[in-house]
């Protein structure tokens, strides 16, 4: 070793010794005052939940905003990709799903699951979005659980979200054709279930057509009341003349606007944390191993 290498080693021994005398110091220092003595965090042990789905599912309209606030513990990331007015064709059409498959491979997790929620808007005659129920709507899942698979996450399945129209006191459950594909699927292809439409409709039932319109994102006028008290409820008025005014903005603040309306679909806070305990009660006896991250 030549005299400078010697000198330059010497030197870092004794910035390295006085290195350590200080944190050693510092560390009396601290535990005088009451600190413990410093060590490291362990490594976190994430998972991640993403969820895909329509507008029962979407922020300021579906229960899955509520969910992740309220019902998620923070060492599991919960994303809501939920879509208003999209179908399991037009989800894919538009490239939502392909966001979906991004965000489910994702590294640093220890699991990724995806939850998905689609039916709808598969029911609707909207040109884009309707699928025939018998073939492609449950193709369409398949195709979904699959292709989740493929990417190393773990599917669920959810049955569609119950509207809340009622015909002489009895709940009009139209989606449960479309919720019956769903179980076959998840019987099929041996996905777990969430049976959120007969969970919702027994829920929607139990309260009757009156004290389920507080579900709804804003209130109902006097003649959907009236009509409600009957125990037929009224058909929903059109999306326009039953919205809410925007909210007011300024210049140089946020722009954006949600559709706050009144029907029989979507969810106000009220319904959508009613419907995101119901998703956590269902979720943790589907998914055993997601119980410690899922609060009630």
């Amino acid at each position: 070793m030549t005299c400078k290498a010697w000198v330059a080693t010497a030197i870092a021994v004794a910035l390295t010794g006085a290195g350590a005398a200080r944190t050693v110091a510092a560390q009396e220092a601290n535990t005088s005052k009451g600190r413990s003595v410093r060590t490291d965090a362990e490594k976190l042990v994430a998972d991640k939940i993403v969820l895909v789905g329509d507008s029962t599912m979407a922020p300021m309209s579906g229960w899955a905003s509520m969910f992740c606030a309220h019902h998620v513990k923070s060492s599991t990331a919960c994303l809501n990709l939920g879509r208003g007015g999209r179908s399991t064709r037009s989800y894919r059409q538009e490239g939502s799903w392909d966001l979906a498959l991004g965000e489910a491979r994702v590294s640093g997790y220890r699991r990724t699951f995806v939850l998905i929620q689609f039916g709808h808007n598969d029911q609707s005659f909207v040109a884009e979005r309707w699928t025939e129920m018998d073939s492609e709507f449950p193709a369409n899942l398949r195709r979904m659980v699959e292709e989740v698979r493929q990417v190393g996450a773990v599917p669920v399945l959810l049955t569609p979200l119950t509207r809340r129209d009622f015909v002489k006191g009895r709940l009009n459950n139209t989606l449960e054709p479309w919720s019956a594909m769903v179980r076959a699927v998840a019987t099929a292809l041996k996905v777990p279930l969430l049976d959120l439409n007969a969970a919702s409709a027994a829920a929607v039932q139990e309260m009757g057509p009156v004290r389920a319109m507080a579900l709804a994102q804003t209130a109902p006028n006097d003649a959907e009341r009236h009509q409600a008290g009957t125990g037929t409820t009224l058909k929903a008025r059109p999306a326009a003349e039953a919205r809410l005014p925007d909210v007011p903005t300024t210049p140089d603040g946020p722009h954006g606007q949600f559709q706050r309306k009144f029907d029989y679909t979507h969810l106000g806070d009220e319904g959508a944390e009613l419907f995101a305990r119901l998703i956590a009660r269902d979720l943790a006896r589907a998914v055993p191993e997601l119980r410690g991250q899922i609060a009630p």
